[in-house]
């Protein structure tokens, strides 16, 4: 059986894998990052780890920004 607690805890998922899930390419995830667009909520060896919710809303404030040449 599962605590409250454990329930309640964020997903920590891998750069790629968040990638997938947000509908970009891995690149990207690390130029968010790079950019201070999104900051990794944890490490996983030399892996950075993120939540989900913080890959969703940098797709969402990409999409909101200009696009510069």
């Amino acid at each position: 059986m599962l605590s409250s607690t454990a329930l309640s805890l964020p997903a920590l998922i891998p750069g790629p894998l968040a990638a997938v899930e947000a509908g970009v390419a891995p690149a990207t995830i690390r130029k968010w990052v790079q950019l201070g667009h999104l900051r990794a909520a944890g490490r996983a060896g030399r892996a950075q780890l993120f939540r989900l919710e913080d890959v969703f809303a940098a797709e969402r404030a990409a999409r909101r920004r200009p696009r510069t040449a």
